[in-house]
Parts: structure tokens; C-alpha cells; sequence
């Protein structure tokens, strides 16, 4: 009989280890899933996590890692702040795209201008739009007591409104023969974000991700305010005894998760994805969540569970080519990691005890 006991303290050991088992059991359980849709599970797997990083066209792979992994790891960073304080934000798929639709209005406003301060006034605009939207949540929050998991949610949808809204009337393209969607930013050098180094994967929102990473890390670990936010989350009576505002807190986690969410989509509109579209969202503000507690809400190892993610996109890409795979099989294949992290999560928190049954 299976017993689970309380561990006095977290165990450090599972708490590092808990990630890569959760990974190693989802290659198990994602086999399994690919052996019952009538897949080679061995093949699939390795397609997902060998192709992209030592296959044939790995040259071509590699790069699309940090391309893939940067809004993650920028939204993930923002999330994390909060999560360790208690403050839960589900809603960084909105603010990612009112991050997009501010960046890229400004980037319009401009055309067909050449110059150098229309880029930056763009990311300005990005996160601004990001941290508003973060702010309706906050706000009710800490005027009105109300649960900013449902509020910041609930955005999301009225988000993906407003950018069906957008891409249909407003910044439709003028010169696109009536279809949806905006101008490329592709095709005007000003508002571009491109590659710094040809070929790398490398361009502004890495950079940017790399520098929240660092200061996400500095904040926590050496900042009263970072001390303020671990202290929230692990004792609540604690902090406000020691003077904390709880209000405060909720501000700028928010604020700081949104702008960042923000950013990430600005640097995605004028990226990689080029233009203001209806599906221009692929629920990167959803995924970075598995990729904060994936990397235990720790900056480095957000940056490590972003590349993974990303490798997860790219592989089973090349798996629905390849092999076939449906992309809601890969879809459930990523959502299962986040299960079996929590579930995996239990051996943080408690010993399982083997126990003989008691005799009547």
C-alpha cells in the first residue's frame, strides 16, 4: 500500500529533478500516444528531439531555435516574476497581441518613412500596449478584490477580437487586393525586425529576451524587490508584517509580465511573422506558462525549458511533414508535459512511503 508522507522542507534534489523526469515520462507517454495512432514511437521521438539539432538539414534547424525559444523565454520571464509572488497572469496571449497590434500600428503610422527611430519607437509601443492590457486585471485586482486568473483570461478573447478587427478593417493593406491582413513589415526596411547576423536565428527579441533573462535574475537575486516577491510567495503573512504592499506587488508583476508579453509579440509582428493577421497568434502567451514551471520559475532555467519548448515546435513540425503526425497530436504532446511535471511536481513536496495493510 502506497503512502505519501510530508517531507518537512521541499527536497532540493526533486525539485531540479523533477523536470527531467516529467520530460523522460512524456517521451514515454507521448510514444505511446504516436504507437496508438500507428506511428513508429521510436521514430517520432527521435524526429521530434534528434532532426532538428543533428539530422540532415540541421544547419537550417538550428537557427529557427532561438527564433522559436525568444517569445517564450520573454513571456515566460515576465510570468515567473508573478508566479513566485502568487499573482497569476493566463492572460500573456492577450497581452501578446495587444503588444503586436500597438508595435505594428506604429510601424504603419510611419510608412512609407525611412527612419532609424521608427523601429525603436515601435518596441516602445509594444510593450506599452502589453503592460495596458496587463493593467485592466491589476487594476480591478486591487480596487474591486477580483480574480485576475479569470480577468486576464477572459482578455485573451477580446484580444483575439479586437486582431480579427484590425487585420479585417483598419490595417488591412491597401495595396493587398481586398485579403486580410496588414502591410509586410518584411518589405519596409525601417519597421523590420531583422536578422543581426544572417543565418543565426538571431534578432532583436533574442537580444531582448537574453537581457530579461539577466535582469530577471539580478531582480531576484539581488534586489529588495525580487526579495519582496519570494518572500510574498512563501510566506504571505510574513510580508505584509514586514511592510510589503500587496497592492504594489500586483502592479508591477503584471505590469512587468505584460509589457514583456507585449514585447514579444511587437518583435514577432515585425519578424518573423511579418504582418497583422487573424491567426497571427499561435498561443505562445499559453505555452510560455509550461515553460515557466518547466524551468522552476527561475530565469536560467526558463531560458533552458525555452529552447526545449521551441525544439518540441520545431521537431514536431518536421514530424507532421515526415512522418504524418496530426498537429493536435503534437499540440497534446507539449500539454502533456506540463501534466506530468505537476504530477511529477508531488515528489517535491512528499515521500511516497510503501505501507503493509493493517490487519482487522
Amino acid at each position: 500500500m502506497l503512502k505519501l508522507e510530508k517531507r518537512p522542507q521541499p527536497s532540493r534534489l526533486w525539485t531540479w529533478a523533477a523536470p527531467l523526469l516529467a520530460v523522460v515520462l512524456t517521451m514515454l507517454l507521448g510514444g505511446a500516444m504516436f504507437a496508438a495512432l500507428g506511428k513508429d514511437p521510436i521514430e517520432a521521438i527521435a524526429t521530434i528531439f534528434w532532426q532538428p539539432l543533428f539530422g540532415e538539414h540541421a544547419f537550417y534547424y538550428r537557427p529557427q531555435l532561438l527564433v522559436k525559444g525568444a517569445p517564450l523565454v520573454l513571456i515566460a520571464t515576465g510570468l515567473a516574476l508573478g508566479f513566485r509572488a502568487g499573482i497569476w497572469n493566463i492572460g500573456a496571449e492577450g497581452q501578446y497581441i495587444i503588444g503586436a497590434l500597438t508595435g505594428a500600428a506604429v510601424g504603419l503610422a510611419f510608412y512609407p518613412l525611412e527612419a532609424w527611430y521608427v523601429f525603436p519607437l515601435m518596441i516602445i509601443a509594444g510593450a506599452l500596449g502589453g503592460w495596458l492590457w496587463a493593467m485592466i486585471p491589476a487594476l480591478l485586482r486591487v480596487q474591486f478584490g477580483t480574480n485576475e486568473i479569470l480577468v486576464s483570461l477572459m482578455l485573451v478573447y477580446v484580444a483575439e477580437q479586437l486582431l480579427a478587427a484590425m487585420a479585417l478593417g483598419p490595417m488591412k493593406n491597401p495595396d493587398g487586393y481586398g485579403f486580410p491582413g496588414s502591410r509586410n513589415f518584411q518589405e519596409y526596411p525601417a519597421a523590420h525586425n531583422a536578422e543581426i547576423f544572417a543565418g543565426t536565428g538571431m534578432h532583436w527579441g533574442v537580444v531582448a529576451a537574453i537581457i530579461a533573462v539577466i535582469f530577471a535574475y539580478i531582480l531576484l537575486g539581488r534586489h529588495i524587490l525580487g526579495y519582496q516577491i519570494r518572500l510574498t510567495g512563501q510566506a504571505p503573512r510574513a510580508a505584509r508584517f514586514a511592510g510589503v504592499s500587496p497592492a504594489r506587488l500586483v502592479l508591477v508583476c503584471l505590469g512587468t509580465s505584460g509589457a514583456l508579453a507585449g514585447l514579444a509579440g511587437m518583435f514577432e509582428v515585425s519578424g518573423p511573422s511579418g504582418q497583422v493577421s487573424i491567426d497571427f497568434n499561435v498561443g505562445y502567451g499559453f505555452t510560455a506558462i509550461i515553460v515557466a514551471f518547466l524551468g522552476r520559475l527561475h530565469p536560467v532555467g526558463i531560458a533552458l525549458a525555452g529552447l526545449l519548448m521551441a525544439l518540441t515546435y520545431i521537431g514536431g513540425e518536421i514530424a507532421q511533414s515526415s512522418l504524418g503526425l496530426p498537429a493536435a497530436a503534437i499540440q497534446m504532446f507539449q500539454g502533456m508535459l506540463l501534466f506530468v511535471l505537476l504530477a511529477v511536481d508531488l515528489l517535491t513536496n512528499y515521500r511516497i512511503r510503501f505501507k503493509s495493510a493493517e490487519v482487522a
